[in-house]
């Protein structure tokens, strides 16, 4: 099934649908992306799968050659549902750090990601840092603990190997925030366990590699 795009209002999250495709039913999997300020739905089918210990059975997207699991109500995003995303897990030398990295994942609570609020907060007071009180932008959000009421989880956790330094594994998520609806909040975990990047989603797993400087190893915002 090629991929096709189709002009849509906004949604929430990606959503899924078994289809009739060459005879078989075939689980299409529909992805929001925003292009020129207009959202579409991009589908790609994915039909293959195999069990990744913590996961239990898991499909692959073929086209891009990543597993996704099954929906699961997870601590960390404060029991809502999420689905684990693994990226370049098939070619991996050590797969047992991914295993590692997915069960801290899997039984980390919230309060991991509370642990780096200032972080998120210092996030917020930079952006907000442009606007004047009287601006229709402007946020007000009186302390570290509130900017969780102006932030929403991203519903896919991103497991992957760090590139370079470390080399080690993280998981990235993709989140909405009122303050910089534009570009949104990153969070990045090392070993599925402790936060060490947030910020403006840029792709990227550690400051360090974002700004191609040694010295951000270790730095949490930039």
């Amino acid at each position: 099934m090629p991929n096709s795009w189709q002009a849509l209002l906004p949604v929430p999250s990606a959503c899924e649908l078994r289809v009739p495709y060459a005879g078989v039913s075939t689980l299409v999997v529909f992805r929001p992306v925003t292009r020129q300020n207009a959202v579409y739905l991009q589908s790609s089918h994915i039909d293959s799968s195999m069990n990744i210990p913590g996961l239990g059975e898991v499909s692959k997207d073929e086209q891009l050659g990543w597993y996704y699991s099954e929906p699961k109500y997870l601590a960390l995003l404060k029991g809502e549902l999420g689905r684990v995303v693994i990226d370049g897990y098939d070619e991996d030398e050590a797969p047992q750090q991914y295993h590692v990295a997915i069960a801290n994942l899997l039984s980390s609570s919230f309060a991991v990601l509370q642990a780096a609020e200032q972080y998120v907060f210092q996030y917020y007071q930079d952006m907000n840092a442009h606007w004047d009180s009287s601006d229709e932008e402007f946020l007000d959000i009186g302390s570290p603990p509130e900017v969780w009421r102006h932030v929403q989880l991203g519903s896919e956790l991103v497991v992957s190997r760090r590139h370079y330094g470390d080399r080690g594994i993280y998981v990235s998520i993709e989140c909405n925030c009122d303050w910089e609806p534009e570009h949104g909040l990153q969070i990045v975990l090392r070993d599925g366990k402790v936060v060490t990047k947030v910020g403006p989603y840029d792709g990227h797993l550690t400051n360090s590699d974002a700004f191609a400087d040694d010295a951000l190893e270790n730095v949490v915002y930039r």
